[in-house]
């Protein structure tokens, strides 16, 4: 088809404005599905959901899904999947990590316990299941199991990473593919197996999903040197103490001197802290926060790139605009 090529400024519509109404529905949706007979499961569920986010892989089945022309109802089952497999994937990793604070919040295992985070975990998984087979879609299913598959090697994957200073760029790369990049690339990917689409639209909105997802986790990853507590929602430094290899600190390492690179690698070697300020100053002075951030525009240009395929819309131009949101964040 002939489509028009998208444009690089800002004349988009704000893709959670526009969306709101939508995303209301998924708010319901989840609400329901989450109900139990087991009160702990319901207060810790109620406790990590009504924290909020950013709600943008719920919100990519949506745009996708409106942007070629399904209006279904079961779009807002499959946006609220993807949100629950997705907060059942953050309960598992603040057990892995240890972690005692997310969006700004004590994290469950902090309040309830790991034994506790990880059975809910697993009850909003097996849910999130039980919600994508109610679509009777044999491609859902397929995507979707696809998916948490692939989010379950990328957990063990950086598991094996942790405390590597030595790791390639690809490596780290990979992992974010896997562990963040492949819910953002099936979510889009939902939007075009609801739509019916042909699969060279399909594997379009799966590209931009997966471009944006990394560009997504690659400013995550720098904003752990860049950022502030109290905008992060999380603490600082969590990525060197948990002993993450990210890639600010892997170019600070490629571009720092004798003394900068040793101090780098025994702090992801040891998980060390004491000297953050240093680590924050040698990151700064290499360089690598605003190379980080380009290999995040970079990815970005891909995801935009991809929507070439897809027919002009306010909500093609909304999915560009993210784009540009993904990369021009503080938090």
């Amino acid at each position: 088809m002939q489509t028009s090529t998208p444009q690089t400024t800002r004349p988009a519509p704000d893709a959670a404005q526009l969306m709101a109404p939508e995303m209301s529905e998924v708010d319901q949706v989840i609400r329901r599905r989450l109900n139990s007979e087991v009160a702990l499961i319901n207060r810790i569920s109620d406790y990590i959901i009504s924290a909020g986010g950013k709600r943008i892989r719920p919100m990519l089945v949506l745009l996708f899904a409106n942007a070629l022309g399904f209006r279904g109802p079961e779009r807002f089952e499959l946006a609220a999947t993807v949100e629950f497999i997705h907060t059942a994937t953050l309960l598992h990793d603040d057990v892995v990590d240890e972690s005692e604070l997310r969006r700004g919040r004590a994290t469950a295992n902090a309040l309830f316990g790991n034994a506790a985070s990880v059975l809910v975990g697993d009850f909003l998984y097996s849910r999130a299941f039980q919600m994508m087979v109610s679509v009777n879609r044999m491609r859902v299913l397929e995507v979707l199991a696809d998916a948490t598959n692939v989010i379950a090697e990328g957990e063990v994957l950086q598991l094996m990473n942790m405390h590597d200073p030595d790791i390639a760029v690809e490596d780290y790369l990979r992992v974010i593919r896997f562990k963040t990049a492949k819910l953002f690339e099936a979510s889009a990917r939902l939007g075009a197996v609801l739509s019916d689409a042909p699969a060279p639209i399909e594997d379009a909105c799966a590209a931009y999903g997966r471009a944006l997802g990394t560009a997504f986790q690659l400013v995550d990853d720098l904003l752990d040197y860049e950022g502030a507590t109290a905008q992060l929602g999380k603490n600082v430094g969590d990525d060197l103490r948990e002993g993450k290899p990210t890639l600010p600190l892997l170019i600070a390492m490629a571009r720092g001197n004798a003394d900068e690179r040793a101090l780098v690698r025994h702090a992801i070697e040891e998980g060390e802290v004491d000297r953050l300020g240093d680590i924050i100053a040698i990151v700064r002075r290499t360089g690598a926060l605003e190379a980080t951030r380009q290999a995040a525009r970079d990815e970005a240009a891909k995801a935009r790139e991809s929507l070439l395929s897809l027919p002009d819309s306010k909500h093609r131009e909304a999915l560009i605009e993210l784009c540009f949101r993904s990369i021009d964040r503080s938090f």
